[in-house]
Protein backbone atom coordinates (compact mmCIF):
# COMPACT_ATOMS: atom_id res chain seq x y z
CA UNK A 1 0.00 0.00 0.00
CA UNK A 2 1.31 3.47 -0.80
CA UNK A 3 0.28 6.36 1.40
CA UNK A 4 0.25 9.92 0.07
CA UNK A 5 0.62 12.83 2.48
CA UNK A 6 0.67 16.28 0.86
CA UNK A 7 2.07 19.29 2.74
CA UNK A 8 1.27 21.81 0.05
CA UNK A 9 0.66 21.79 -3.68
CA UNK A 10 4.32 21.61 -4.72
CA UNK A 11 5.50 18.97 -2.19
CA UNK A 12 4.14 15.45 -1.97
CA UNK A 13 5.71 12.70 0.10
CA UNK A 14 5.01 9.08 -0.73
CA UNK A 15 6.05 6.18 1.48
CA UNK A 16 5.71 2.43 1.44
CA UNK A 17 3.54 0.89 4.12
CA UNK A 18 3.07 -2.78 4.86
CA UNK A 19 1.03 -4.58 7.48
CA UNK A 20 2.83 -5.43 10.70
CA UNK A 21 1.56 -9.01 10.62
CA UNK A 22 2.89 -9.58 7.06
CA UNK A 23 6.53 -10.15 8.03
CA UNK A 24 7.60 -12.02 4.89
CA UNK A 25 5.94 -9.53 2.54
CA UNK A 26 7.48 -6.61 4.47
CA UNK A 27 10.90 -8.25 4.16
CA UNK A 28 10.33 -8.73 0.43
CA UNK A 29 9.48 -5.03 0.04
CA UNK A 30 12.64 -4.12 2.00
CA UNK A 31 14.71 -6.23 -0.40
CA UNK A 32 13.16 -4.61 -3.47
CA UNK A 33 13.90 -1.13 -2.09
CA UNK A 34 17.47 -2.14 -1.24
CA UNK A 35 17.86 -3.55 -4.75
CA UNK A 36 17.33 -0.04 -6.13
CA UNK A 37 20.22 1.25 -4.01
CA UNK A 38 22.38 -1.78 -4.90
CA UNK A 39 21.78 -1.06 -8.59
CA UNK A 40 22.89 2.55 -8.11
CA UNK A 41 26.03 1.53 -6.21
CA UNK A 42 26.97 -1.01 -8.88
CA UNK A 43 26.05 1.00 -11.98
CA UNK A 44 23.20 -1.34 -12.94
CA UNK A 45 20.52 0.29 -15.08
CA UNK A 46 17.32 -0.94 -16.70
CA UNK A 47 19.34 -2.09 -19.71
CA UNK A 48 21.79 -4.00 -17.49
CA UNK A 49 19.24 -5.47 -15.07
CA UNK A 50 20.46 -9.00 -15.89
CA UNK A 51 23.50 -8.15 -13.73
CA UNK A 52 21.34 -8.08 -10.59
CA UNK A 53 21.95 -11.14 -8.40
CA UNK A 54 19.26 -13.77 -8.08
CA UNK A 55 17.53 -13.84 -4.70
CA UNK A 56 16.19 -17.24 -3.65
CA UNK A 57 15.46 -16.37 0.00
CA UNK A 58 11.74 -16.06 -0.89
CA UNK A 59 11.70 -19.22 -3.02
CA UNK A 60 12.74 -20.03 -6.57
CA UNK A 61 9.55 -18.54 -8.04
CA UNK A 62 10.73 -15.10 -6.88
CA UNK A 63 14.46 -15.47 -7.63
CA UNK A 64 14.20 -13.05 -10.58
CA UNK A 65 12.20 -10.43 -8.63
CA UNK A 66 15.08 -8.01 -8.15
CA UNK A 67 16.09 -8.23 -11.80
CA UNK A 68 12.50 -7.63 -12.82
CA UNK A 69 12.25 -4.67 -10.45
CA UNK A 70 15.34 -3.01 -11.93
CA UNK A 71 14.28 -3.88 -15.50
CA UNK A 72 10.94 -2.17 -14.86
CA UNK A 73 11.92 0.93 -12.89
CA UNK A 74 15.72 1.15 -12.96
CA UNK A 75 18.03 1.72 -10.04
CA UNK A 76 17.67 4.46 -7.43
CA UNK A 77 19.58 6.94 -9.60
CA UNK A 78 17.24 6.41 -12.54
CA UNK A 79 14.16 6.67 -10.34
CA UNK A 80 15.49 9.86 -8.72
CA UNK A 81 16.33 11.46 -12.08
CA UNK A 82 12.93 10.53 -13.55
CA UNK A 83 11.12 12.19 -10.64
CA UNK A 84 13.39 15.12 -9.77
CA UNK A 85 15.53 15.68 -12.87
CA UNK A 86 19.26 15.18 -13.26
CA UNK A 87 20.59 16.64 -10.01
CA UNK A 88 24.25 16.75 -8.99
CA UNK A 89 25.26 14.35 -6.20
CA UNK A 90 26.04 17.25 -3.84
CA UNK A 91 22.56 18.74 -4.33
CA UNK A 92 20.67 15.55 -3.37
CA UNK A 93 20.92 16.19 0.37
CA UNK A 94 19.78 13.15 2.37
CA UNK A 95 19.20 11.27 -0.90
CA UNK A 96 22.91 11.34 -1.82
CA UNK A 97 24.73 8.02 -2.00
CA UNK A 98 27.02 7.44 1.00
CA UNK A 99 30.44 6.60 -0.47
CA UNK A 100 32.61 8.19 2.21
CA UNK A 101 31.74 6.70 5.57
CA UNK A 102 31.38 2.97 4.93
CA UNK A 103 28.29 0.84 5.44
CA UNK A 104 25.41 1.97 7.61
CA UNK A 105 23.94 -0.37 10.18
CA UNK A 106 20.27 -1.07 9.61
CA UNK A 107 18.01 -3.84 10.85
CA UNK A 108 15.52 -5.54 8.61
CA UNK A 109 12.42 -6.69 10.47
CA UNK A 110 11.41 -10.20 9.59
CA UNK A 111 14.59 -11.37 7.89
CA UNK A 112 16.17 -12.39 11.19
CA UNK A 113 13.09 -14.22 12.48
Amino acid sequence: MVSDCSLREDATFISLATREDEVVFSSFIDCVVLAEVYALENGISTKRSIEMPLLSIFGNDFAWALRDSIAYSGGYGEIFARNFGDVLQVDKGRNALNNEFGPRIHSFPGLGQ
